[in-house]
């Protein structure tokens, strides 16, 4: 009996990123179309601003993926979609594809934040 062929199977990575204040978290799904690009999809999100994102990013590749942040085409479409610059979406985006491409593991990321008790003068 000839063997069959394996596939394999790429995962996809799914992400909720909530940026906080403005209560428009969003899910990000992506996996790997092949050696070097990420298929990507941004959905569930009532954010104008992340809704035109999501039309205008729908793949990255490795090259892309590590691009010099003024030059990275998810924060360049993220500023043509009129995100906030302290927006944490694109990161999550750039996050998420980086593990659908087996550079990062899925690990938690956070940021959180306190007011500090004032120091006198």
């Amino acid at each position: 009996m000839p063997k069959q062929p394996q596939t394999q199977e790429t995962a996809t990575v799914c992400t909720t990123a909530d940026p906080g204040i403005c209560g428009f978290p969003c899910t990000i799904r992506a996996h790997k179309a092949d050696a070097r690009t990420v298929l990507v999809e941004i959905g569930e999100t009532e954010c104008k601003q992340i809704s035109k994102l999501a039309q205008k990013i729908n793949q990255i590749s490795l090259r892309e993926l590590f691009a010099p942040l003024t030059r990275n085409p998810v924060y360049a479409a993220a500023q043509q979609c009129g995100c906030h610059a302290s927006c944490i979406i694109p990161a999550a985006i750039l996050k998420t594809a980086e593990i659908a491409m087996e550079m990062a593991l899925p690990k938690p990321a956070r940021i959180e934040f306190e007011i500090c008790k004032k120091t006198e003068k």
